[in-house]
């Protein structure tokens, strides 16, 4: 494993902003960035070195981030998987193309899980309008319907909660036009993830299980310590740590579980780069997500993980921003804003958010509600 040390340049397929605080924590190390996105001034590209304004699936633009990169990462799963795998061919792309592929294709994801032991919810594939109406046979109700891809914060999903219901299911499936499949509706008491660094070296570490708050299928909300025990606890970080390694993942991968109301941990879905919910370890762990992301990628040595304070991380969607800069004077002292310099603010949308930290999770809890933002 070639190690790339601080002075390197960094290409990025995508430049969200998950890639802009790739750049922002590399930047800190010494590194170089040079960025790939369709969107002129992308939220990336305002921090990077240099950004190549092209679609992702353009190959001449990706040979030309190539060509001026000495490794190659991917900061969300929806870039060319394609592109990705011709960049490997011909420069270093240590995350692989590979891991890419499954994330991208639910169904490819749950079947490669359950061939690592990996619980996840029953499910079956969608082939016929018929198997809409026979999936309440097979998994009961209610169930959720889901496209196999390009599904993120709740698009592309339908929860069927009875038989009134299935002729909107079978709507959504005919104008869909991709592979869909169906899964068993999971009761859990809590939405936990577990984000997992890995280096070429087989080096491991986890960061502290964040327990997930959704509003409108968006995460709202990641409390970290995860108000859970210790046994579960260390159920989530077990099954983090197998998927990584079974998958032979390089940088992050960030795990989403249901807790069951039984104890049980049931994986939901994956991601193979940093990950909303760790955004909380950018002012609370001794290593960011993002640093930890470098050094895998780089080869280096993984950072410390260790949770130095209780903290909420709270997202700041479109609704939320006007508030948000209304009340910048009555924010706590000790919380941390993050903005992701979007040009639009569009309701639903993230652009930014808010790490509030304090001595207990219940303090913190009144600091946010006594903002009276998010209602």
């Amino acid at each position: 494993m070639k190690v790339i040390k601080p002075g390197s340049t960094i290409g990025i397929l995508g430049g969200g902003q998950l890639g802009r605080m790739i750049s922002l924590a590399g930047r800190n190390m010494g590194y170089r960035f040079i960025t790939l996105d369709p969107t002129p001034d992308s939220p990336c590209g305002q921090v990077a070195d240099f950004q190549i304004t092209a679609p992702f699936s353009e190959l001449k633009a990706a040979k030309e981030l190539a060509e001026s990169s000495d490794v190659i990462t991917y900061e969300f799963e929806n870039v060319d998987s394609n592109v990705a795998s011709i960049l490997e061919t011909t420069s270093f792309v240590p995350q692989g193309s590979t891991l890419l592929k499954i994330t991208q294709n639910r169904i490819r994801e749950k079947s490669t899980l359950q061939s690592s032991d990996v619980p996840v919810a029953p499910y079956m594939v969608i082939e016929t309008e018929n198997d809409i109406t026979s999936a309440i046979d097979c998994l009961g109700l209610p169930y959720v319907m889901k496209t196999a891809t390009g599904g993120y914060d709740g698009k592309g999903q339908w929860v069927i909660r009875n038989q009134d219901q299935i002729s909107i299911a079978i709507e959504a499936w005919n104008k869909a036009g991709v592979d869909m499949i169906i899964e068993q509706f999971i009761p859990f008491s809590k939405e936990l993830s577990v984000i997992v660094a890995r280096n070429a070296h087989g080096q491991m570490k986890t960061f502290p299980v964040a327990e997930n708050v959704h509003t409108n299928n968006i995460l709202h909300q990641s409390i970290v310590p995860a108000r859970i025990t210790d046994e579960q606890r260390k159920s989530a970080e077990r099954v983090a740590l197998r998927i990584a390694e079974s998958f032979q993942v390089v940088g992050l991968i960030a795990i989403e579980m249901f807790l069951t109301n039984e104890g049980e941990i049931i994986v939901n879905e994956l991601a193979p780069r940093p990950h909303n919910s760790g955004h909380y370890s950018m002012d609370a762990c001794i290593t960011s997500q993002f640093e930890q992301h470098i050094r895998a990628i780089c080869g280096l040595p993984l950072g410390d993980t260790t949770l130095l304070s209780p903290i909420i991380m709270v997202n700041i969607l479109g609704q939320h921003l006007g508030a948000v800069l209304d009340k910048m004077d009555q924010l706590p002292s000790t919380s941390k804003l993050h903005l992701y310099g979007k040009k639009e603010s569009v309701e639903n949308r993230k652009m930014g958010h808010i790490n509030f930290l304090g001595p207990t999770i219940e303090e913190v809890v009144l600091q946010i509600n006594k903002l009276q933002i998010w209602t």
